[in-house]
């Protein structure tokens, strides 16, 4: 045993370089793991300086000084959140507000429907068994009730933090655009001169992630705006609402579209029924999704993520369980770093003799 450990620190950790890198991997992930809960409004800064970096770039690309293009983007991430704050978080607010006050009628009306099953398919469904469902999401909308309830009475402190944070984000973004190359030079005092491993990993890195954030975020508008546009053509209730949802579920591939499809067929069919415009409905919400699949995916992510699409669900499960929202969203750049360290670590061929 202790000849194979042998073996394997040999081919793996005799690179001065390599322990370098296994240092700063382990004190990152310690740090972030630790830390997160205090370290998030700093990450969120400058995963959001991070997205925006190609903006302040080809703005420097036509001799426009770094310190006005950082502004002028912190200007539009300004009037983003602004639009957001006025306009966007009222409507969702509002038609969230309307989807909550109709729950009981599609309680009933579900319950009416399933209620006559047990009569078409006595051998398949009881009595019984449809009264159980209907208690489990009785219970179930209840205790929604009272988590809404407790979560409202709690929230002071929470929606404190979040306007003090929503002060100094713009403020981080801007410095961390605008100081880029000297923030950089200062942590690279921290590192020893020799870091070839560090920067080759970076590198390919850098090209990847960035293409990956940048290509997420735009996916998430384009579905939403045209799951927008086909919803509320098509006068669907809540059409602002579902289409966040279904531009939202593009964040935890494979299993986002089916999770979300769920309210969509429901609020539809309690809408129209069974009828034509239930059938026109899922048919352009089908076409979305297979655009999205087919066409749009292909075209923002290219060659920018080969990764099995198990790998992918293993690691939307396991970040995910560690930081929650920002684990799944970041779930496929974090399994490419880590692809990109096992592809790039040093490996020291073992003699037999």
């Amino acid at each position: 045993m202790i000849s194979v450990l042998k073996q394997w620190y040999i081919r793996y950790f005799t690179d001065p370089q390599t322990v370098i890198f296994a240092f700063i991997l382990i004190f990152g992930s310690l740090l972030i793991v630790v830390m997160n809960a205090h370290l998030m409004p700093i990450l969120i800064g400058i995963i959001i300086a991070y997205l925006f970096e190609g903006m302040v770039a080809r703005l420097g690309q036509i001799n426009l000084n770094r310190t006005i293009a950082a502004s002028l983007v912190t200007l539009i991430i300004l009037s983003a959140i602004v639009l957001i704050l006025f306009v966007l978080l009222p409507l969702l607010s509002r038609q969230l507000s309307d989807l909550i006050r109709e729950l009981p009628n599609m309680f009933s009306q579900g319950q009416h429907l399933l209620s006559g099953l047990p009569e078409q398919y006595p051998d398949y469904l009881t009595v019984n068994q449809v009264d159980g469902i209907f208690a489990i999401i009785r219970n179930e909308l209840n205790a929604f009730g009272l988590r809404v309830v407790s979560v409202s009475f709690n929230s002071v402190v929470s929606v404190i933090t979040f306007f003090v944070y929503l002060i100094l984000m713009p403020l981080m973004v801007f410095f961390f655009l605008k100081d880029k190359y000297l923030i950089l030079a200062w942590l690279g005092h921290f590192l020893p001169e020799e870091r070839t491993l560090v920067h080759r990993v970076w590198t390919d890195l850098d090209i990847k992630i960035a293409s990956y954030v940048r290509g997420k975020f735009i996916e998430i508008l384009v579905i939403w705006l045209v799951t927008y546009i086909g919803f509320a053509i098509m006068g669907l209730n809540y059409a602002v609402l579902l289409s966040l949802l279904v531009g939202l579920s593009v964040i935890v591939p494979y299993v986002g579209a089916t999770v979300v499809t769920i309210p969509v067929t429901m609020i539809a069919f309690f809408q129209w029924g069974s009828g034509s415009e239930f059938g026109y409905l899922m048919a352009v919400y089908a076409v979305i999704q297979i655009l999205d699949g087919n066409l749009l995916v292909p075209l923002l992510f290219s060659e920018v993520v080969n990764l099995h699409p198990v790998a992918i669900i293993v690691a939307v499960v396991f970040f995910g369980s560690l930081w929650g929202i920002w684990g799944v969203f970041f779930a496929i750049p974090l399994a490419t770093f880590i692809q990109a360290i096992l592809k790039a670590w040093p490996n020291q061929e073992i003699s037999v003799e």
